[in-house]
């Protein structure tokens, strides 16, 4: 790519994240929130795969795809919070080069991988409602595997090109990236390259990654609403949507959240720093406790681990 005005350039070797444009007096509170919400995170996520790979009767598809989607929540989210939280007592805010690619990369392989987790995870519940006596022999162990290991292949790929791309820029213009950490747009501002073919490269990678996950989501469940319909039992309707409205839940907030931030224009960054709050913090919060609340058999097994402690003790 070419440069613009790159002869006074010097090597980077960190950055700044400037973070929240808020009163220090605030940056107190903010660290606390941040350190509560990351604190449910980590119970909550942890919590959530020590439940499903200690019951035998959570050895299903839905909950293997939900153990890994917990896996992924737990640490897209550790990417981001411990270093913002760090940054709310540090007088420099910087990151290293390093770190700064680190961040980006771990960050784009697992949110990436988790589009793709909820995709497979509507999939799974689709072929569960509109096709049950074909269930167990078209979910098989192995598709399921291939299902979560294209996932991670996907994020890695996608994580390799982005991370590339975007550090391949020069940065002369300023080391101080106007958000919590390091993305790929706050990178953008700083950069004095030119920056047609990575908008260009970077919306054809959204689209090839977002479309998909969507498309498939929105057609699998189009599909399970029409054959829920049909069912005439009123107790039966309610099952089958109940064992949807999580998942619709979590996509909901995950892909709102991400499309309002890639939607709303690029001069608004404090609006952006709010959208990524949601996807980065309050969707790993949000999920394990969407999934226990409102699913029956993660709750009696949530009771029986409980119960066991509570007579060990």
């Amino acid at each position: 790519m070419g440069g613009r005005g790159t002869s006074n350039c010097s090597e980077v070797t960190d950055f700044i994240l400037v973070g929240f444009r808020v009163c220090p007096e605030l940056y107190i509170l903010l660290f606390l929130l941040f350190l509560l919400v990351y604190a449910v995170i980590i119970l909550g996520n942890v919590g959530m795969m020590a439940i499903i790979m200690t019951d035998p009767r959570l050895n299903t598809p839905m909950y293997f795809f939900l153990g890994n989607l917990s896996f992924v929540d737990l640490f897209y989210s550790s990417v981001i919070a411990p270093k913002a939280m760090i940054n709310f007592w540090s007088e420099s805010k910087s990151i290293s080069f390093a770190g700064c690619v680190t961040q980006l990369f771990l960050f784009a392989l697992f949110i990436v991988t988790e589009g793709f987790l909820l995709a497979a995870m509507a999939y799974d519940r689709f072929i569960a409602i509109c096709n049950p006596l074909l269930y167990s022999v078209q979910m098989s162990a192995r598709l399921c595997m291939q299902l979560v290991a294209g996932s991670y292949f996907c994020g890695c790929i996608s994580a390799v090109l982005q991370t590339s791309m975007t550090f391949t820029l020069s940065f002369c213009a300023s080391r101080a990236i106007d958000h919590f950490y390091c993305d790929d747009r706050p990178l953008q501002r700083i950069s004095c390259s030119d920056l047609y073919i990575h908008k260009m490269v970077s919306f054809f990678l959204c689209s090839i990654i977002i479309l998909p996950t969507i498309i498939v989501i929105i057609v699998s469940y189009t599909y399970i609403v029409s054959t829920v319909l049909k069912i005439r039992s009123t107790e039966g309707r309610k099952k089958a949507f109940s064992t949807c409205s999580s998942h619709l839940g979590v996509v909901s907030v995950l892909y709102g959240a991400i499309i309002f931030m890639y939607v709303i224009p690029d001069k608004f960054p404090e609006l952006s720093k709010v959208a990524s709050l949601c996807y980065t913090l309050v969707t790993p919060m949000l999920n394990p406790l969407i999934y226990s609340l409102r699913n029956k058999d993660v709750k009696e097994a949530f009771r029986k681990i409980l119960g066991e402690k509570i007579v060990l003790f």
